[in-house]
């Protein structure tokens, strides 16, 4: 025979905050180490985002295999003020990358573009990307802080890679991973 040691409120008690904790512990392994969600602040990659948009970023992605070109990435900002920032991947390490008069080439090849809001009205001198290092520009080029401002990207600096947009409900989509032409 076995007796009941506690009543059955205090049962169902303990229940629910086991259960509370356990659900509270995997959400925050899971947004911890796999997702995140951010809201995106500013004009910078329009048309593709808009402002006040919010995404969820994987950020397991790139624990599992390098940036690629297109990916759009959310990264601390290189200026150390500790704000985060949501740019598009142009150039990969060793590549050469070029800006003339707001055409963007990835060695000496001529890259198309569909995703922007206009061509850069600025030019960047070729330069080699180091290794562990990538090349990102906003899709709003006239209207955004990226390597064209201050350098390459520390690869060690992204946090993850924008997979969905969930807020505001018209703007629901997975975030789509531009392909090039001519440039691999």
């Amino acid at each position: 025979m076995v007796e009941q040691s506690q009543p059955h409120q205090k049962s169902i008690a303990r229940e629910f905050i086991e259960t509370l904790l356990l659900t509270l512990l995997i959400y925050a392994v899971v947004r911890g180490f796999l997702f995140e969600n951010y809201r995106v602040v500013g004009r910078s990659m329009m048309p593709s985002l808009q402002d006040d948009q919010y995404l969820a970023v994987n950020k397991l992605s790139y624990r599992l295999h390098p940036p690629e070109r297109g990916d759009i990435v959310v990264f601390r900002d290189p200026n150390g003020d500790g704000r985060k920032l949501i740019k598009r991947v142009i150039g990969l390490e060793g590549e050469v990358i070029e800006i003339l008069n707001g055409q963007v080439y990835v060695n000496q090849q001529r890259l198309q573009e569909p995703y922007i809001q206009e061509p850069g009205n600025y030019s960047y001198a070729a330069i080699t990307i180091p290794p562990g290092q990538v090349f990102v520009l906003g899709d709003n080029r006239n209207n955004s802080s990226d390597s064209h401002d201050w350098g390459t990207l520390s690869r060690e600096t992204i946090v993850g890679k924008a997979w969905i947009s969930y807020w505001p409900p018209e703007l629901w989509t997975i975030i789509r991973h531009e392909t090039y032409n001519g440039v691999s």
